[in-house]
């Protein structure tokens, strides 16, 4: 991208997601996330009412008897940024990728946390981790990091979620807030990685997807290509069979990723690149209130 091109996109998305960010998702951030940012202080037993996830399961099991571990509120979040860069992220049937979307929201909740005076820190990853960012506060590190997600070129095309994670786990110490970014089209399974870190961190999977992926239309033989691994392959979208394959596959493969999620612990949303992410990310915001 041309230098004066980059700087007008970073301006454009600057003043939406700056907007965004003041205007809807002030006060819904603050609700949701301000809380999580704890200090781990004591344990006591269980109440009626008390959130489940604060269950300390170890001392519960020497007691006999659940014990919830007590958290103090800290002054200002970390907040991390785990970025899909890979191959499949530059799909897209309209007019926009799923590249550009996962970068209108990351700048969106980049904008939020440094109006929170939260930390923001990124990783942007494929196969490999691309590149780290510790966790800074201030407008310039937030346009920086904006500059990144806008034109960063990664080196690899293939995808590895549990990578990140664990990159994350052992890169930042104090407990964070973490969003994941992704398509989450990954042919390894990443939910041990993912408990791990959503014990040790508050992680939330933003899956953004392209609604051409989720169904074939009958538009007769068509060549598909996998953009991770380069392999091509003719398929006949005209036969009824193939359609139904293709369908159950994406359906199942999504119930895979739902239930990855509901045993992980971890909140999480699906946005189409044609959906207002907005109205997805309020929703999310406002379930975890």
């Amino acid at each position: 991208m041309e230098a004066t091109d980059l700087l007008k996109k970073v301006r454009h998305i600057e003043i939406k997601a700056r907007g965004l960010s003041r205007n809807i998702f002030a006060g819904e951030y603050h609700s949701a996330f301000k809380g999580r940012g704890m200090a781990f202080s004591e344990v006591r037993e269980y109440q009626y009412g008390d959130d489940m996830r604060d269950i300390d399961w170890n001392v519960t099991a020497r007691y006999n008897r659940p014990y919830v571990k007590v958290f103090e509120e800290e002054r200002e979040l970390t907040v991390m940024l785990l970025i899909d860069v890979s191959g499949s992220l530059d799909f897209g049937s309209k007019t926009v990728t799923k590249r550009d979307v996962v970068a209108e929201i990351a700048a969106t909740l980049a904008f939020s946390a440094i109006q929170n005076n939260d930390k923001i820190g990124v990783i942007f990853f494929s196969d490999k981790t691309e590149k780290f960012i510790p966790p800074k506060k201030g407008k310039k590190h937030i346009l920086f990091i904006i500059r990144e997600i806008l034109d960063f070129k990664p080196e690899s095309i293939g995808t590895d979620i549990n990578l990140a994670l664990r990159h994350m786990t052992n890169a930042i110490k104090k407990r964070c807030t973490a969003f994941l970014l992704s398509d989450f089209i990954d042919a390894d399974d990443y939910k041990t990685a993912l408990q791990i870190g959503n014990r040790k961190h508050d992680i939330v999977a933003i899956q953004v997807y392209d609604k051409l992926s989720t169904e074939l239309k009958p538009i007769g033989l068509m060549k598909v290509r996998d953009p991770e691994t380069g392999k091509e392959r003719w398929i006949d979208t005209s036969s009824k069979k193939v359609r139904n394959t293709y369908g159950a596959w994406w359906k199942k493969r999504q119930a895979e990723m739902t239930n990855t999620f509901r045993q992980s612990g971890v909140d999480n949303v699906s946005v189409s690149t044609e959906d207002d992410y907005v109205r997805s990310l309020l929703q999310l915001f406002q379930q975890r209130r």
